[in-house]
């Protein structure tokens, strides 16, 4: 079962899920704004990807300047927190086949774990 973390107001989101859908895929879709992941599933996330949370936050959204994220002295739980608690924060859409995660940006990297 594949599922899709997802916004249906982003457009890249929007498109990774026409790509899943176009292989003849009919994904789980979690909309993650409603139901974020906890922070055990964003570390899943981040190991899959080889990523730091800082790569994984959206520092265009209102929440990042508020909560000083940028600030470079933030940890990584402390990041990650700040994901939980403010889903918006985290950049999207993810996808999850089996143990293989994709960030789906561009959408075409879907392509890779299917």
């Amino acid at each position: 079962m594949i599922t899709i973390y997802h916004n249906p107001r982003c457009s890249k989101s929007r498109a990774t899920l026409e790509i899943l859908k176009g292989n003849g895929i009919e994904p789980k879709i979690v909309e993650y704004l409603k139901t974020p992941p906890n922070a055990a599933t964003l570390n899943y996330f981040l190991n899959k990807l080889g990523m730091e949370p800082r790569d994984l936050i959206r520092k265009s959204e209102a929440p990042y300047k508020e909560l000083q994220l940028y600030e470079k002295e933030k940890n990584p739980k402390e990041l990650i927190e700040a994901m939980v608690q403010n889903p918006i924060l985290i950049e999207r859409p993810i996808i999850v086949n089996g143990d293989k995660v994709a960030l789906g940006r561009p959408p075409e990297n879907v392509l890779e774990i299917l």
